[in-house]
């Protein structure tokens, strides 16, 4: 069943031109509510992010559940309030000059943001550390609102944001709450996901990977995991430089 949508919305809708959006709209729509299933048989293998893309666009989307015929809960789609609607968002995501990247990767000395570990320009991809749909003036350049990713870690921030952020920090609306959290700021954060937890991701290369497999060696030797035994040996090492 089809929802009654103002021309005007429509008309809007119809507007947007990126491939994936669009193909969203159009299936909205034809059929006023979709599913993940949907979505995925349009082609789009994540379709949390196929319809953050619309909503990036500057069309609300509503999410509810519900239970499919083998009782696995689904996600569905639909449009939200018309009036809703944010104009100043038509364009979608941004095209960024290559100036741009280069200043982002002098900033960052080539690494990227969260594993920091060092990557060729190529491969480290532009990120809103604050995701597109809560920006106040989205086509405003401001290198502050913006970092670089390895493909890897653009994937884990995607995941988390759309299965814990959204749950928490998203829902306040408060910008300075979002822009604090572990996936939009990992250089200088007070919380993550609005909780009291602080994370270090640390990865071994080259001559590096002999003092971890000698730590692991360690580990096993101890019974404990790698974490476990990292995390108790840095802290008594802190706690002895404190004597």
């Amino acid at each position: 069943m089809t929802q009654e949508l103002p021309d005007e919305f429509i008309e809007f809708a119809q507007k947007v031109t990126s491939k994936r959006p669009r193909t969203i709209i159009e299936l909205l729509l034809k059929k006023g509510v979709i599913t993940t299933g949907d979505i995925e048989r349009a082609g789009y293998l994540h379709p949390p992010r196929a319809i953050r893309d619309v909503r990036e666009s500057g069309i609300p989307i509503i999410t509810s559940y519900t239970k499919n015929g083998n009782g696995k809960r689904i996600a569905e789609y639909r449009f939200g309030d018309p009036s809703k609607v944010d104009k100043n968002k038509l364009g979608g995501r941004q095209t960024f000059p290559k100036s741009f990247k280069a200043e982002l990767y002098s900033k960052q000395e080539g690494r990227c943001a969260i594993c920091d570990e060092p990557y060729e320009s190529i491969y480290l991809q532009i990120d809103h550390r604050v995701p597109y749909e809560f920006m106040a003036d989205d086509k405003v350049l401001d290198i502050s609102n913006f970092m670089l990713l390895c493909a890897s870690c653009n994937r884990k921030k995607d995941r988390a944001t759309i299965t814990e952020c959204s749950k928490t920090c998203f829902k306040t609306n408060d910008l300075n709450i979002i822009r604090s959290c572990y996936w939009a700021s990992p250089e200088n954060y007070t919380h993550i996901c609005m909780k009291p937890i602080r994370h270090s991701e640390i990865t071994w290369s080259g001559e590096e990977t002999k003092v971890y497999d000698q730590l692991k060696k360690e580990a096993s030797q101890n019974d404990v995991s790698l974490e476990h035994y990292i995390k108790r040996y840095l802290t008594r090492a802190t706690q002895e430089t404190d004597k």
